[in-house]
C-alpha cells in the first residue's frame, strides 16, 4: 500500500516528512486534516498516484506572486489515457454543474493538484456543510463534491483562484468506481445548491 510505501522507505530518507494517521473517513476528511495541521503559509495536496508530477508545484508556488489565494492545476481537455466514457462524462458533470451552481471561470474542479493559502482555508472549512470533518465515507468514495464546496465558498467569500495547465496522465484505479462517484457527485451538487438557497452558507 502508500501508506506502507511511505513508513518503510520516504521517511527514512526523508526525515522532515511527517505522516499523519487517521482512520479512514474518505479524501475529504484528509485533506482537512492535512490543512488543520500544516504549519506554514500555503497548504499543497496532490493524488498519492501522482498523475500530475510532482514536479508542476512550481506552476502553482508561482501564482501566488500574483494574489493567488487558491490555485488549482487544469487538465483543460488535456485528459491523456483516460477512458472515452469517462471523458464524456466529466464533460457532462461540468455542464450540469456550470448550470447548478456555477463557479465563474473555473473549468476543472477536480483535477487533485491544489495550493491553499492556509488561513483562508480553516475559513472555508469553518462553512463547509456538506464535506465537514463528522462526515462518515463509504468504501472508496473519493468525495469529488468536496472540491466543489470548497471552491464554491472560495469564491462567496471573495478569494482569488487561479487556475493553471498542468501535465496530467490518467492512473488507472481499481478502488474506484467512476460512475457511482459521478451520481454521488450530482447529488452532492443539488445538495450545494440547496443549501446556498437556505442560505446555510
Amino acid at each position: 500500500s502508500s501508506k506502507s510505501v511511505i513508513k518503510n522507505k520516504y521517511l527514512k530518507i526523508h526525515p522532515k516528512f511527517r505522516l499523519i494517521e487517521n482512520s479512514h473517513q474518505g479524501k475529504a476528511f484528509a485533506v482537512l486534516t492535512g490543512i488543520k495541521q500544516a504549519k506554514y503559509d500555503y497548504v499543497i495536496f496532490s493524488d498519492i498516484d501522482l498523475a500530475t508530477p510532482i514536479e508542476e508545484v512550481e506552476k502553482l508556488i508561482s501564482q501566488t506572486k500574483n494574489g493567488g489565494q487558491i490555485v488549482i492545476g487544469s487538465r483543460n481537455n488535456n485528459r491523456e489515457g483516460a477512458p472515452f466514457l469517462r471523458k464524456i462524462m466529466a464533460k457532462g458533470l461540468i455542464f450540469i454543474r456550470n448550470l447548478i451552481i456555477g463557479l465563474k471561470g473555473i473549468k476543472d474542479t477536480q483535477c487533485g493538484f491544489k495550493l491553499f493559502e492556509r488561513q483562508g482555508s480553516i475559513k472555508i472549512i469553518e462553512k463547509l456543510q456538506v464535506f465537514h470533518d463528522k462526515r462518515v465515507a463509504k468504501d472508496s468514495s473519493v468525495s469529488a463534491g468536496f472540491d466543489i464546496e470548497f471552491l464554491f465558498l472560495g469564491q462567496k467569500l471573495g478569494y482569488k483562484i487561479i487556475e493553471v495547465p498542468v501535465v496530467w496522465r490518467h492512473v488507472e484505479t481499481k478502488n474506484v468506481n467512476f460512475i457511482r462517484d459521478t451520481i454521488e457527485t450530482l447529488v452532492d451538487i443539488f445538495r450545494i445548491k440547496m443549501l446556498d438557497i437556505k442560505e446555510k452558507y
